[in-house]
């Protein structure tokens, strides 16, 4: 039963993380493009800085189910007397959301921080060049979530 509730933890964690970049990506951007700078940055500042805090929560949840679901695993084919090898889409799962974890933290740490700071001091053309650079990297980072999804559900 706890396997089955640390999974579902896990994949929760995903859905927040994942859901929030299409959302973010496909959606919320194209429709604050109507809105002129001084109005657009402060804006996806604001919204940004609450999805990071609940990105940085699913990061933390990823990471610590993911590891725990694989040592018990780990632990209980050991005690059965057999070796454990890992199975290539969990290898892949993990490299993968590993990948996407340094990548947010760059977005988090050095990208947001461009951008925190050029909204402060209503620099507009740096705001936009740091949105712009978080935008790419989201982007990557939505390919690595959408392809490790398709791992999780296709690899079996």
């Amino acid at each position: 039963m706890l396997y089955a509730i640390l999974k579902l933890l896990h994949v929760f964690a995903i859905v927040v993380w994942v859901g929030g970049m299409v959302f973010a990506h496909g959606f919320l951007r194209p429709a604050v493009l109507q809105l002129a700078p001084p109005q657009r940055l402060p804006l996806m500042h604001d919204v940004l800085r609450r999805f990071f805090t609940a990105v940085s929560v699913a990061v933390v949840v990823v990471l610590g189910t993911g590891l725990w679901m694989i040592g018990r695993v780990a632990k209980e084919t050991v005690q059965a007397g057999l070796g454990f090898n890992m199975p290539l889409n969990w290898t892949l799962m993990a490299t993968l959301g590993l990948i996407m974890m340094a990548i947010f933290g760059h977005i988090r740490f050095a990208l947001f921080k461009r951008l925190a700071r050029a909204v402060t001091a209503q620099d507009w053309p740096a705001g936009g060049a740091a949105l712009a650079a978080i935008r790419t990297w989201v982007a990557v980072n939505l390919v690595l979530g959408v392809v490790t999804i398709a791992i999780a559900l296709l690899m079996v």
